[in-house]
């Protein structure tokens, strides 16, 4: 774009009227304190590409905690950070993250960088590519102006993801993974010269710890289409700094286009495209990879469990199987791990008893308790425990509907037992 351009009728067409307000209000209120105030990152390009964006980051040349502090709005809450120099400012139901503009220097590969106080040009040149090195002019007497050193406005035209500086992978080489997102998910193309430093800077994915590995990974299954950018990280060879067993294959699209169909909840989702994305793994595999990307406890949980009912499945492939032999096989799995098979799965069959499990079975249980069986005349824990299972599998295969039918079965079992005595 050429210079001079001024984006605040983009931001009054693409923000939300109340965030408008506060970006006059905050700016001016930085004005007043001799500081200029400034709207940095996604926010700019996406307003640019036309597209809205309420996640804000503000950046400041001066205090950004300070400067927070002395903010004098109404139903305003503010969380400060002294070691990063950063606040966060909950105002209304939005959230809005203001940083001191700082430059950065990186001592070794993959650490994180020391900062220190700077300006907004330098703040920008910190950042990992062109087209999210832009910010807009907060002031009152410069508002809407757009800040383009590093013509990202260029790139964002010509559909180019491009670093700002060729040790810009060595530095973080998290931004790999970053490059990647962003090409899948806006269609663009990294720049060859990015895509040249990139190849030659996979190798530093070594450098970074499991839990940075990690995040970038959640945010790949956050992304609309996530198995586009694992598909391109396997081309790049990327993917298999992960785990040599992973693939991004046309399996794994189409089973992510049906988790999406199946799955509505983002949360579940993004812990479904895990499970899908280690199926093929076997158990030493899937603990090989918790360990080095430092996975939850619980995610770890449902992902061996999804492994082990993998392995389990061919026994739901029977033609004469049993609702209670479904239940039985089914039952002892969490919830999200089955929902995981019944994705994978290219069997019908299973797939067909998964989801009788999932919308009938799972909620079947006999009407009778403990408490009823000891008024029934059953006192030896040991009966109770076994007829309850009995009235369940009896319940589960349509033999028992009613409670009174129940009651029956009990009955008819007292009986048998009374006479195998007598004899």
């Amino acid at each position: 774009m050429p210079p001079n351009i001024n984006l605040a009728n983009r931001i009054n067409k693409y923000l939300p009227a109340d965030l408008v307000t506060f970006l006059n209000t905050i700016g001016e209120g930085a004005a007043k304190q001799g500081q200029n105030l400034y709207l940095v990152g996604g926010a700019v390009r996406d307003m640019l590409l036309g597209l809205s964006h309420t996640d804000l980051d503000l950046v400041v040349e001066g205090d950004a905690i300070k400067m927070a502090q002395s903010l004098g709005l109404n139903n305003i809450k503010i969380a400060t950070y002294q070691t990063f120099g950063t606040a966060n400012i909950k105002w209304n139901h939005w959230s809005v993250d203001l940083a001191t503009a700082r430059s950065e220097i990186y001592t070794k590969p993959g650490a994180l960088p020391e900062v220190t106080p700077s300006t907004i040009n330098r703040d920008l040149f910190r950042r990992d590519f062109t087209i999210n090195a832009m910010a807009v002019s907060l002031h009152p007497d410069s508002y809407g102006e757009l800040i383009d050193p590093y013509h990202g406005s260029s790139d964002l035209k010509n559909k180019l993801i491009c670093v700002l500086h060729e040790n810009s992978f060595i530095d973080d080489a998290t931004r790999i993974w970053r490059a990647i997102r962003y090409e899948q998910r806006l269609g663009f193309d990294i720049e060859p010269n990015t895509l040249h430093l990139l190849k030659r800077d996979i190798d530093m994915l070594d450098t970074i710890s499991g839990d940075r590995i990690r995040h970038e990974l959640e945010l790949v299954l956050k992304e609309k289409l996530p198995e586009k950018a694992i598909h391109r990280a396997d081309e790049l060879a990327v993917l298999v700094k992960l785990n040599s067993a992973l693939s991004g294959n046309s399996w794994l699209a189409d089973k992510f286009n049906r988790a999406r169909e199946t799955v509505t909840s983002d949360s579940s989702l993004s812990i479904i495209y895990m499970a899908l994305l280690v199926y093929r793994f076997d158990s030493d595999t899937l603990t090989q990879l918790a360990v080095s990307l430092r996975l939850t406890k619980a995610l770890t949980h449902i992902l061996k469990d999804t492994i082990k009912l993998r392995d389990k499945l061919p026994a739901l492939t029977k033609p004469d199987e049993t609702s209670s032999e479904v239940y039985f096989t089914l039952n002892s799995y969490l919830a999200l791990a089955i929902v995981a098979n019944s994705i994978a799965t290219d069997s019908t069959a299973i797939e067909r008893h998964i989801e009788n499990y999932i919308s009938r079975l799972s909620h079947i249980r006999p009407r009778l308790n403990g408490d009823d069986l000891k008024k029934l005349g059953i006192t030896q824990g040991t009966e109770i425990k076994y007829l309850l299972r009995l009235l369940h599998v009896a319940k589960l295969n349509g033999n028992v509907i009613t409670k009174q039918g129940e009651v029956r079965l009990v009955n008819n079992w007292l009986r048998k037992k009374q006479a195998n005595n007598e004899q």
